[in-house]
This record gives structure tokens, C-alpha cells and sequence, in this order.
């Protein structure tokens, strides 16, 4: 299986076609947004491309290949305007023989995980900041950094997962060490 995973787009557009086009260049199975799809909250400022209309566009044109939850950022409002679900916190799929949990992690994260099973991968955004870590029992935590307003020094992120491995890759493709 091969997923584009991206977190944190605030309604960048340029972010946004950046993971469709990872998306597409990949032939992934599915597109995995952890959150915070339309604004940009209190917090951050305005990303260099925001246009939040055009998001909304461009995510439902690939609603049937988008799989998401909802962030800190997210409102029951956006759900009246994007084609796909976004007012869950968590979502679970089943790939490779894993279980991979969804979660924007704001709430539940690295030092706050849920009951997982041996090998689980816990795919969290929210900070901003790409980490790939082993924990708790054979565990393994994903955040794939923002595509719209990183931290951290890092350039715009998302992560691929492809034969079983993940790899952090800025929005130009190339592969980012963390």
C-alpha cells in the first residue's frame, strides 16, 4: 500500500496541491490529512498562499481518495462545505498487515497515546515538526510536519509510506532527513 500522509495544510493552496501532487506522482492507495484542513487558528500566522475557497475545491475534486480527521483548527462548520468526513478525531486503517491511527494529536499523541497493539503506527500532526520515533510496544509515531507553516527549521513536509517504510519528503519532492 502507498499513502501520501500530510497534516496542517490551514488553507494553504500551495500546500494542498502539493500533497495532490504527491498524491498523483505516487499513485497512492490514499491521501491521509491528520488535521487542521481550512484555517489557520490564533496561533499561527497566515500561510503564504491562503485561500481556503480554493482548498475547499481542490480536496473535494479528491474527496474519494482523502481520508481525514479533525484538528484544533478544524469547525463542524467546514464539514458543510468539504465533500469527505472531517468531525472525527480518529480514524484507524488496516495496511501491510498493521493498524495505523489517525489522530491530529493535540489531544492524544507521543506522550499521551492510545491503547495500541504491538506494532501499531500512531500517525499524529499538529506540531509542525516531522518525527519518525519507536515507542511503547514495537510502536512507531509519524508526524509529517505542516505542508503550509512549518516550525521547527524545517521546509514544508508531508511523508510517504511505501513498502513499508516512511519517508519525509518537502512539497518539491526531494527527500528531508529529520
Amino acid at each position: 500500500m502507498t499513502l501520501i500522509i500530510c497534516s496542517d495544510i490551514h488553507g494553504d493552496l500551495l500546500g494542498a496541491r502539493a500533497a495532490i501532487s504527491a498524491f498523483e506522482r505516487e499513485r497512492a492507495d490514499k491521501l491521509i490529512i491528520l488535521g487542521d484542513l481550512l484555517y489557520h487558528g490564533p496561533r499561527n500566522n497566515l500561510p503564504s498562499s491562503y485561500s481556503p475557497k480554493e482548498v475547499i475545491e481542490l480536496l473535494n475534486a479528491n474527496r474519494d481518495n482523502i481520508i481525514a480527521v479533525r484538528g484544533n483548527c478544524d469547525a463542524e462548520v467546514d464539514q458543510m462545505v468539504l465533500n469527505f468526513p472531517i468531525t472525527s478525531e480518529f480514524a484507524e486503517i488496516f495496511a501491510d498487515g498493521k493498524t495505523f491511527v489517525l489522530t491530529h494529536g493535540h489531544r492524544v499523541d507521543l506522550d499521551n497515546p492510545p491503547p495500541l497493539k504491538r506494532g501499531d503506527f500512531l500517525l499524529c500532526g499538529h506540531t509542525h515538526i516531522p518525527k519518525i520515533q519507536k515507542f511503547g510496544n514495537g510502536n512507531i509515531y509519524v508526524n509529517p510536519g505542516s505542508v503550509s507553516i512549518p516550525k521547527g527549521n524545517f521546509p514544508r513536509t508531508y511523508m510517504l509510506y511505501k513498502d513499508g517504510e516512511f519517508t519525509l519528503r518537502d512539497i518539491e519532492n526531494n527527500q528531508v532527513e529529520i
